[in-house]
């Protein structure tokens, strides 16, 4: 099994990588060349194998499709996910309860932020049309909404592993790796109903799916990760994500033949 990261990632995340290959025999490579040469030759290297694909990258993900390459996540969970629009409609059509979002602002304050952003970085509270910020990826645009936290729910296939809700005092902006706090959280049946609706509709093997928690207990889904990160689960949980991923994956190996709907729950 092939393990793939870009190489400031995998310097990142290399706690994860070594635990990923503690459970299992699992083989990583670093990849940054994503031209039409680089992406023939990386098909090439990682033919006839499952590979764990942690790139934020939807075209490069759907050309290794094309040749027969299985991925962890699938191409089309990568393009959703890293599109804070397609989300959006993803969750609209599903019928869960979300976020109203829209690509103009229509009032002010709002919540702005790129598209195909992630973790926090890229997103801003705007007090006028004069606070726009100037960026090459397009924007979409939130009401500020009163909430206690925000809960990001981790899926491995058919099933929820745990749940984080992260708060911060200090800025609209709760990602722990922004210095937010973290603490384990246990979906109501209502929420993991909803969260395995959208993985099911995914067809997703690993992702994180994040809502916020409102002061009246309902939720409304806000984004999907893939990749997503592990550091807040580890943080609060004593089970250790790495190995419930290897031993999921070395059961989806052995249905691959099959394809996902065969896969274990």
């Amino acid at each position: 099994m092939k393990l793939l990261y870009e190489t400031a990632d995998a310097k990142r995340n290399h706690e994860f990588i070594e635990e990923l290959q503690r459970f299992g025999d699992v083989r990583l490579i670093q990849w940054d060349d994503w031209s039409s040469n680089g992406l023939q030759l990386l098909a090439e290297t990682v033919k006839s194998e499952t590979v764990v694909f942690r790139a934020r990258r939807p075209q490069a993900a759907r050309f290794l499709e094309d040749q027969q390459v299985r991925l962890v996540n699938r191409a089309e969970v990568n393009r959703i996910a890293n599109d804070k629009w397609q989300s959006y409609q993803l969750f609209l059509f599903l019928g869960v309860p979300v976020i109203p979002s829209y690509q103009t602002a229509t009032e002010f304050p709002c919540v702005a932020k790129t598209a195909d952003g992630h973790g926090g970085s890229e997103v801003w509270l705007l007090q006028a049309v004069q606070d726009m910020p100037v960026t090459s990826s397009p924007l979409i645009f939130q009401p500020v909404i009163q909430h206690q936290a925000d809960v990001r729910a981790y899926v491995i296939g058919n099933k929820v592993v745990g749940a984080v809700k992260r708060c911060s005092k200090d800025s609209f902006k709760v990602n722990y790796s922004l210095g937010g706090t973290v603490e384990k959280y246990i979906l109501t049946a209502a929420q993991e109903k909803d969260v395995l609706r959208i993985a099911r509709a995914l067809k997703s093997d690993y992702v994180g799916i994040d809502f916020l928690l409102l002061e009246d207990g309902q939720h409304l889904f806000n984004e999907i990760e893939d990749p997503v990160g592990a550091r807040s689960f580890y943080k609060t949980h004593e089970e250790n994500i790495a190995e419930l991923l290897v031993e999921y994956l070395r059961t989806l190996e052995q249905h691959a033949p099959f394809g996902r709907e065969d896969r274990p729950k």
